[in-house]
């Protein structure tokens, strides 16, 4: 009898999960309105934050998604990085952290709605925009543009695309409102059969939702197709996003701030953004008094993990490559904590709430622990380990070498005695220069440094030059010169340099690295090191004492660290650690002589990763 009471309490539970996940499940209709959004033919004000899942660790997805329901957010905004899930040509990736489908079904399961932002290019402060290396191989491709290599390989990826994504749709019974096909076009272009074309792909791939463009103030009118809804990036005064959209989309809304900044990104060598808390909320509470939907830019930022930071330039700006760290002086901060601004814009979520409706609570901080004392006790130097060389007469960028991201040195042998100026003609983007082992220079793209005066150089000399890719453009009308390394010549004297040794460095994994007992001098290395833990917790590496170069933790890149700041900290989930022993392996291109390392809890975070 029990046996069988068991079997029906089961058969309860089952049925009343069922029950749950068919009402999620349930199709719904969306559309717009002439001055709303219809959800089921009624009003629908998004309160949207954006958070991407390639920048958060998977296993923390759900609960970033708790904080931003607790904070009065009812959508997700998110873009879908190409790069991420083609990073080889033809080699499609949606697993682990790249599963966006699974990100997508757990913002359903938390009564979330998703705004899709899968536009080849998506900008973000991620590497070339999000489009994948390997376009750059073909040195004739024209990236967001109808040369048919482009959209050949543009169009393959979203018919992948649409197969994990397409079946979410709302239209299919999903959480996916609607679905962006460009972003910000007219900051680069205005071509609008190039964006008609966008259209095209997206419709054939199955996409049969609602589908729009965003553009800051200025672009929209260059930006936006003719039919399709215009949202409005970075503009705050409703009276102004009205009358913009109107003018644009037949006289009528619906109003929707794609990307409104409470915060912002952190370029190398610049302060640390801040953005007052209490001007942002009353910024959002105009904003929603009005009516107009909204997605915050950011609402969780996370990290760019890897070497997926990508960099500004304009024509009146120079090359800014962006740091690691995209806590983007968000509501959420880095680590998934509530800062003052979530509370703040919390109190003014629930001003607007239907009525009846209440917030849920926040959820408690992150455990962080600090580890103190992590010994750096092997060493090796990266001119020890280096792969076999690539010859060629003339030196070859990344791409002609078929790699990615990383460091690539090119080394060549002088010949006789020589003097005069050593040109780098467009270094792509950080050079170390040596002369037989001893560094002599360093040359920066965003000091628009390429040179460096030699004199009487001995006959035979060995010149060695270390480069590192910062970052491909990720916007503006440079977007399409972002091939990296040495990208045209080596001159000596005003001569051409010949006859290079290439060695690719892309430090994918660092397993094949053959370390010694002896501390390295002035030199590139590797800094390797293991500690135990009994419990786990988020910390923070302190590198503000290293010089240049990442950090591997467990086999995970966990990002870059340059002295020149605002960023002095590495972010370490908990979820990366784990009980017993673990190991850190630190590549410094400036600094040597290492033997400690530190991490830092929550408590002393501010002091050290805001440049403090």
């Amino acid at each position: 009898m029990k046996s069988i009471r068991t079997k029906y309490l089961l058969l309860l539970l089952i049925i009343g999960f069922s029950g749950i996940n068919l009402a999620m499940a349930q199709k719904h209709t969306f559309a717009l309105g002439d001055s709303t959004f219809l959800l089921d033919g009624k009003p629908l004000q998004m309160i949207s934050g954006e958070m991407h899942c390639a920048r958060v660790p998977r296993e923390y997805w759900r609960d970033r998604m708790k904080m931003a329901k607790a904070m009065g957010l009812n959508t997700i905004g998110t873009y879908v990085f190409w790069n991420a899930h083609e990073a080889v040509k033809g080699k499609y990736d949606f697993t682990g952290n790249n599963d966006i489908a699974e990100f997508v079904k757990i913002a359903q399961e938390e009564g979330l709605w998703v705004v899709l932002r899968p536009s080849p290019y998506a900008c973000a402060e991620w590497e070339f925009g999000g489009y994948p290396w390997w376009l750059l191989k073909d040195s004739t491709l024209k990236v967001r543009s109808k040369n048919p290599r482009f959209i050949d390989a543009y169009r393959k990826y979203i018919d992948q695309l649409s197969k994990q994504l397409v079946p979410l749709l709302v239209t299919h019974g999903g959480n996916i409102l609607m679905v962006q096909i460009e972003n910000e076009y007219g900051s680069y272009s205005d071509d609008k059969s190039y964006l008609d074309l966008n259209r095209q792909i997206f419709r054939d791939a199955g996409f049969d939702g609602v589908l729009f463009t965003c553009d800051g103030p200025e672009q929209l009118p260059r930006g936006y197709l003719p039919g399709y809804l215009p949202a409005v990036n970075g503009l705050e005064d409703p009276a102004a996003v009205k009358k913009l959209v109107n003018t644009y989309h037949n006289g009528k809304g619906p109003y929707y701030i794609a990307e409104w900044y409470p915060g912002w990104f952190d370029n190398w060598g610049e302060a640390h953004a801040n953005v007052s808390a209490k001007e942002a909320a009353a910024t959002l509470d105009k904003i929603l008094s009005a009516g107009i939907s909204i997605n915050m830019y950011m609402f969780h930022g996370g990290t760019t993990r890897g070497f997926m930071n990508g960099a500004n330039m304009s024509k009146n700006s120079p090359y800014s490559p962006q740091v690691s760290s995209y806590d983007y002086d968000a509501p959420l901060d880095e680590s998934g904590n509530a800062t003052e601004k979530y509370f703040e814009f919390r109190k003014v979520i629930e001003k607007h709430l239907p009525v009846g409706q209440t917030l849920p609570p926040v959820p408690g901080k992150k455990k962080s622990i600090a580890i103190n004392h992590i010994k750096l006790n092997a060493y090796a130097s990266l001119f020890n380990n280096l792969p076999k060389s690539i010859i060629s007469k003339t030196p070859l960028c990344f791409e002609d070498i078929n790699q990615a991201y990383g460091f690539v040195l090119y080394r060549t042998k002088l010949n006789g005695e020589n003097s005069g100026w050593l040109k780098i003609k467009e270094l792509r983007d950080y050079a170390i220069v040596y002369l037989n082992g001893k560094q002599i220079t360093v040359l920066d793209r965003r000091l628009k440094q390429d040179s460096v005066l030699l004199d009487k150089v001995p006959a035979s000399s060995v010149l060695d030059i270390l480069v590192e890719n910062n970052g491909r453009i990720n916007y503006g009308p440079f977007l399409t010169d972002n091939r990296h390394g040495i990208t045209k010549r080596v001159t000596l004297g005003g001569q051409e340099v010949y006859n290079w040794n290439m060695y690719s460095l892309p430090f994918n994994d660092l397993n094949s690295i053959k370390y010694t007992s002896e501390i390295l001098a002035a030199q590139p290395g590797f800094y390797s090191g293991t500690f135990t833990l009994n419990e786990l917790g988020d910390t923070y590496l302190d590198m503000s004492k290293f010089g240049k170069g990442f950090v591997f933790l467990n086999g995970h890149n966990l990002g870059k660290y340059w002295q020149i700041g605002p960023q002095q900290t590495l972010y370490v989930p908990s979820g990366w650690l784990k009980k017993g022993v673990n190991k850190v392996v630190v590549f410094d291109e400036l600094k040597a002589g290492h033997t400690e390392l530190n991490a830092l809890p929550n408590s002393i975070l501010n002091q050290v990763v805001k440049g403090n």
